[in-house]
Order: C-alpha cells, then structure tokens, then sequence
C-alpha cells in the first residue's frame, strides 16, 4: 500500500539524524527529544498551546509505559541495600567461594555467578552483592583484579543486562518502540545474547591469559579506590547491620530458594512480562519487608520506607534521561494518535511503518543491510554511557528496516538491544564501568581498554548470526 508522506513524518526523520549525530559526539540527546516532541505537536495541533502540553503529555505517557520497568528496579535495588548492610549477600555467596581453586575458575566463576545475580538483581546492585566477597578469593588463587573487573563487568553489565529475561526491562523498552509483543524480542534475543556473549567472555579471557603470559599485561591498579558515584557499590561500614549469624544463614537460604520458586512458577504458569515481572518485585518487597524487621527490629518499619526511598532515587536517576528519550519515540508509533488525535493518512500505521514503507519502495533493502544498521545503530545509542536511553531508538529503527524488507522485525530489535546495553550499559564507555571498576580498584579506562576487542569481535560475530536469522 502507497502511503503519502506528511511534512510530518520528514520532521521526525530529521530529529531521528540529529539524535544520532549528537549521540557520535557524545552529547545528551534530552533536550533535542523536548524540540522534537514540540515539533512535531505543533505540526500534529496547529496551535502552540497544543504543541507545549504535547511536550508534557508526551513526558505523561512515556512515564506510563516504564512505571513496571522503573518500580521492579527501584524495588530490587532497595532490597539490595538492605542485604548488603545486613551481610546477608556476604553469606549467600561465601560457599561458591570454594570452587575458585585456580585463576580460570575463579574468572568464570565470578562471572558465572555475577550474570546469574544480576537477572535477578541488575547488575549494579550485583556489583556490590557479590563483588567484595569473591575480589579476595579470586586474587589469593592468581586471577588479577582487573581479570575479576573483566568478568564481573562482560557477564553482567554484557549478558545478563542485554538479554534482562527476569526483570525484562530492556526487551520492554525495545519491543514497544517497535510496536512487537516483549516475548517475541525476547525469544529473538536469545540466540544473539548466547553468540554475543560466548564470543566476546572467550575472547578477553584468551586475551587476557596471552598477555599474562608474554608480560604485557597492565594490571591497571590505581593507588586508592576510585571515589565511588554510584553509593551502591560503595556502602560504609558505619551502615552495617548487625543480625546473628544464625539468622544470616538461615536467609542465605531462604532468600535464593523464593526468586528459584519465582521462576519456576513463570515456567508453570505461563508468566511473561509484565506478569514474570511482577511476580519478582512482590517477592522483593516482602524480602525487604521481612529483612528490615528482622534487622532493625524497633525502627523496622521506618526503614522499610528509607530503604524504598533509596530503591526509588536509584531507579529515577537512571531513568531519568531515558523518559524524555522515550517520549519521543513512542510518538513514532501509536502515541501520536493517542495524543494528538487522527493526523496521519489513511492506512498509516505510524509514523515509522510508513517511513519503512517508502524506504522499501526507494531502497531494495535485505536481512544483511539491516542487520550492519541495527548494529551500528544500537553501538551508537549506547555511546552516551547509559545502554537504555537509546534503545528506543534501537526499536524504532528496526521496525522501520523490519517493515521495508517485509520480515525480521523481532530479531533487528534484540540486536538492536545487545549491541546499544554491551556498549552502553557498561562495558566499553569508562564512566559507565565505575561500579565495577571501583569494587575491584581498577581505573575504568583501562577497563574499557581490555573490553574493547572482545566487545567489538562479538558484535561482529553476532551481527553475521542475524543477518542468518532475519
């Protein structure tokens, strides 16, 4: 079907390019989605009135559809906090301590067990849950610290986030800018997390061993720990909560048998998205809940509250540059009917479908082409350091390829979504890579340095796989 472009749907086409362009410098994109919003409103209402509310309206629904999103991390974070201070994660991961008998074991090991905490507590928190425990044990056995920084920062920051199966709120922002159901990016996703992720782990620790071997590994040790950003990784011993030891052992247990229940009850039950999601934050709220009583006792129920607080000051700082972001892309599909009404022609599914349209009719695109884009695309939204502000952009743009070649929409978006979290979500952009950085010592420049091969060799190998799967 022949769909008339509007001057509508070239303005959106600019403010994609200018979003791109500042995103290769390095510049926020926020304000740039704010002039686009109003643009487009004003195109959309005539009238400034219109285009200003449109602005805020546009801020409205893209809060909406990321409230499941920003509640499930902002819940996980605050229990977090509480198991951190209490020692209880100290005690939950001590007994996996002893399998790290040589410095090979003790690099899939760590990582191994930081991908696995971090499906289920994100991998920031997951820094601070496991990262100070097994540093120690994992240097007594020969693995040095930026090894350990390698692994906790490829398996967690790298596979679990860009895959985010349990919490899911990278598929979710990706599925809706391309207007594709969370199951389907997801299920599309896995063969690409499982290629990205075998090749680049593979490839640093080969790296790693060859130049330990030649000597010309750089430990990159700084003489005091980085001053830590992010109060997560970096909890004060004055925090610390006292419980009897008992106690601790006792929740070590619990604790990990309730999120395994969880996720059996997604396989029996059928759950997926929204509902696995929150079926995962109810369990951590009440985890919270019993922790802080048992911990604190007396003042138990106000630091449920400040614990929520913190939860929730956490997830609002690392979605904040994502909401603005977000708002502009949901316009691209079914917001902008939502918002301003009937505007676009007759037959028009969005702005992006029939944008893919026309570049179908120009353009004779294949899975190959779309593939490269998707990649360099999603390596370039996750630039600015945060791997989430942009994957909407990651979605918009692969459903508008996916449309133009006439298949392929679920697998572009998850790569997509595995290329802007692995650059952006804190494996090669430095100021991204502190959490991680800071609990093992090490500067995150040289961090980044070690990540860059294995990261840019597994994009590669994993954009040849999809231009299979498409």
């Amino acid at each position: 079907m022949d769909i008339q472009l509007m001057p509508i749907h070239w303005v959106y086409l600019v403010f994609i390019g200018f979003i791109l362009a500042l995103l290769i410098k390095r510049r926020d994109t926020t304000m740039i989605c704010v002039v686009g919003i109003f643009a487009l409103g004003l195109l959309a209402t005539e009238t400034l009135s219109g285009s200003v509310s449109g602005v805020f309206n546009s801020f409205i629904y893209a809060t909406k559809e990321l409230m499941g999103t920003i509640m499930i991390i902002s819940i996980i974070v605050a229990m977090s906090r509480v198991l951190i201070r209490t020692g209880i994660n100290e005690t939950m991961v001590a007994p996996l301590t002893k399998f790290l008998r040589t410095p090979a074991l003790a690099f899939w090991g760590i990582g191994v067990i930081m991908m696995v905490t971090s499906w289920f507590f994100w991998p920031s928190p997951a820094v601070a849950l496991i990262g100070a425990v097994l540093l120690p044990v994992a240097v007594r056995v020969g693995l040095p610290a930026l090894g350990a920084a390698m692994a906790m920062n490829l398996f967690g920051h790298g596979i679990a986030l860009s895959g985010d199966y349990i919490i899911q709120g990278a598929p979710k922002l990706t599925a809706d800018a391309a207007g594709l159901p969370v199951a389907s990016v997801m299920e599309a996703s896995v063969p690409l997390v499982i290629v990205m992720g075998l090749v680049t782990t593979i490839t640093a620790f080969w790296f790693m061993r060859r130049d330990i071997k030649k000597g010309t590994w750089r430990s990159g040790l700084i003489d005091s720990r980085l001053e830590e950003t992010d109060d997560l990784v970096a909890t004060d011993q004055a925090s610390k909560v006292f419980i009897s030891e008992r106690l601790k052992n006792v929740l070590a247990i619990v604790i990990p048998v309730l999120f395994a229940l969880d996720v059996i009850a997604m396989f029996v039950l059928n759950l997926q998205g929204g509902d696995a999601t929150a079926l995962v934050g109810g369990t951590a709220v009440f985890i919270l809940i019993a922790v802080t009583l048992l911990a604190h006792r007396n003042e138990g129920v106000e630091r449920v509250t400040s614990y929520l607080i913190e939860g929730f000051v956490f997830g609002f700082k690392v979605f904040g540059p994502v909401i603005p972001i977000a708002a502009f892309f949901y316009l691209g599909d079914s917001a902008l009917t939502d918002m301003f009404g009937k505007i676009l022609p007759e037959g028009s599914h969005g702005i992006v479908n029939d944008l893919g349209v026309a570049l179908a009719d120009l353009v004779p695109l294949n899975g190959a082409v779309g593939a490269v884009t998707l990649t360099v695309v999603g390596a370039i939204t996750g630039l600015d350091g945060s791997g989430f502000s942009g994957i909407s952009l990651a979605g918009s743009i692969a459903q508008l390829f996916a449309t133009a070649i006439g298949s392929g929409a679920a697998v572009l978006t998850a790569l997509g979504q595995v290329a802007a979290i692995w650059v952006g979500g804190g494996t090669l952009i430095p100021w991204a890579l502190i959490p991680a950085a800071a609990i093992c010592g090490v500067s995150p420049f040289e961090l980044a340095r070690r990540n860059l091969k294995p990261v840019l060799i597994g994009l590669a190998v994993t954009t040849v796989v999809a231009m299979v799967l498409v």
